[in-house]
């Protein structure tokens, strides 16, 4: 019973759809309406604030951190470690999968981000480091997302263990399926960059 309550206090962490709160307090309407329809950080980007979008990716990316931290800490050595790992895929799956939204939400990329950066920081530090690079070159949110979830487990195969490995390839595996639309876009070359103005969700 132990691998699914800490899923499910990941789930609940996960679960809380920052993107979504935060617009609709700024009186900026409902963020599943426009752009994408996600809840994450690049459609809040798209309703032109940057502040909200900042704060997106910093409270997607802590829910997920702060899942594994706690879990992590409710028992100790080798436990703690896996515990961590399983709170992290389930903030992982409240993120993209929350109850509160009928099971809508967004993609994963930020709190994907936070569970490596609290399972394993040099995997994620690295991580960042490519969709950075990724970003500035193409422009692009969604390409920098699946370029830098493929190279993860490579990442944490060098640098982490197994465990981390398995849970960063599941991490890359849910992400690339919630960006299906977006591959689309990609291949036929009309995937809108980042920064874009919001337009109503078709």
């Amino acid at each position: 019973m132990l691998p699914f309550a800490f899923v499910l206090l990941g789930y609940i962490f996960g679960s809380i759809p920052f993107g979504l709160v935060l617009t609709q307090a700024a009186g900026l309407g409902d963020i599943r309406s426009i752009g994408s329809g996600s809840i994450g950080a690049t459609n809040v980007l798209r309703t032109g604030s940057k502040k909200l979008a900042a704060a997106t990716v910093f409270l997607d990316g802590a829910k997920g951190a702060v899942a594994v931290m706690l879990a992590h800490g409710a028992l100790t050595g080798l436990a703690g470690h896996y515990a961590g790992l399983w709170a992290g895929l389930g903030a992982i799956l409240g993120h993209m999968f929350p109850i509160w939204l009928k099971f809508k939400g967004g993609k994963g990329v930020a709190t994907g981000f936070g569970v490596l950066l609290a399972v394993a920081w040099p995997v994620a530090l690295l991580a960042a480091a490519i969709w950075l690079a990724m970003a500035a070159i193409f422009r692009i949110s969604s390409l920098a997302a699946l370029v830098t979830c493929a190279a993860a487990p490579l990442l944490a195969l060098w640098l982490s263990d197994r465990p981390v490995v398995y849970l960063s390839l599941t991490i890359a595996v849910l992400i690339w399926q919630r960006h299906h639309a977006n591959i689309r876009r990609l291949l036929a070359g009309t995937e809108p960059r980042i920064g874009r103005s919001a337009t109503p969700k078709a």
